[in-house]
């Protein structure tokens, strides 16, 4: 079997794995919600009845995506499960349990000063400890050692302590980060799926995230039409879980340069969704509009 061919099988195999997890799951939430229809459901813009259920289905089906799929070491597939089911979790609370009028990271963090925890300052909370511990789990790739402890010579052979420890913080940040970004998206139907499908080419390089992005490829497809047909969104739980396992793959298979640049971007893209609505701009672009409503139920 060629190089080329073992890619597109493992390629194949993700997705398969990821579509099918992410319908198990959706199957199963739909006939039994955990505390009822009730306590998932809202109503979306037009008047219309949909459920928050998407959320812990995309997460689930992601950490169980990544146990299971073959390809990557026992650390990074528990990271990313890790990545998936804290970011996730912590969404799904703030969905349910939304406290406080406060939007965005600042007015979270403004209300953090005043004395007031509301479940977006959790949220923070809870993502930057998933990043942290994702970027742990990981850690020992930027020391330049492989799954089995071996050294291996790389880049980050040659980064000591302090210089390590700085990268820990840098990673968990591009994780949190990353899931945080990921929910700034979740604005329209699809949209925020969307924005994830475009790692789908990454799941057939040689990379060592391959196996992980396809795995995260074939559960977004799986669950786009239900978003698309608005029976369904994925809310906080689902977004972060997305952004947070896409950040995973980043930080595993990308060298420290371009998770430097990432973590970059993921930075400004945050500062300036407190100034810049993401909607307005994505609708001024004509090429950004049409591929945002690809899909979508008319206004």
């Amino acid at each position: 079997m060629t190089r080329a061919t073992s890619r597109l099988v493992r390629a194949a195999a993700g997705l398969t794995l990821g579509a099918s997890a992410a319908r198990g799951l959706w199957t199963v939430a739909v006939q039994r919600p955990p505390g009822g229809p009730a306590r998932w459901q809202r109503v979306n813009h037009r008047g219309e009845p949909l459920t928050l259920l998407e959320g812990p289905v995309m997460a689930g089906a992601l950490a169980v995506g990544a146990l299971l799929t073959t390809g990557m070491s026992a650390r990074v597939r528990v990271a990313a499960a890790v990545a998936a089911a804290g970011a996730g979790g912590v969404g799904v609370l703030d969905d349910l349990a939304e406290r406080g009028a406060s939007k965005g990271l600042r007015g979270h963090l403004s209300a953090l000063r005043r004395g007031e925890i509301t479940t977006g300052v959790i949220k923070i909370a809870g993502l930057a400890a998933t990043g942290l511990t994702v970027a742990a789990v990981v850690r020992d790739r930027q020391q330049g050692r492989g799954s089995g402890g071996a050294p291996r010579p790389t880049a980050g052979a040659t980064v000591g302590p302090v210089g390590g420890l700085l990268q820990w913080g840098l990673d968990a940040c591009l994780v949190a980060g990353t899931a945080n970004v990921a929910n700034l998206l979740d604005l329209r139907p699809g949209r925020c799926l969307k924005a994830g499908l475009l790692a789908a080419p990454a799941s057939l390089s040689a990379g060592a995230a391959a196996p992980l992005v396809a795995v995260t490829t074939g559960a977004a497809l799986a669950l786009l039409p239900t978003d698309l047909a608005e029976r369904a969104m994925l809310g906080d739980g689902g977004a972060n879980a997305l952004g947070a396992v896409l950040g995973t793959a980043v930080v595993v298979g990308a060298p420290p340069r371009t998770r430097a640049a990432a973590l970059a971007a993921v930075v400004g893209l945050t500062l300036l969704s407190e100034r810049v609505s993401f909607t307005r701009v994505i609708e001024s672009t004509p090429v950004l509009r049409e591929l945002d409503a690809l899909g979508r139920r008319p206004r």
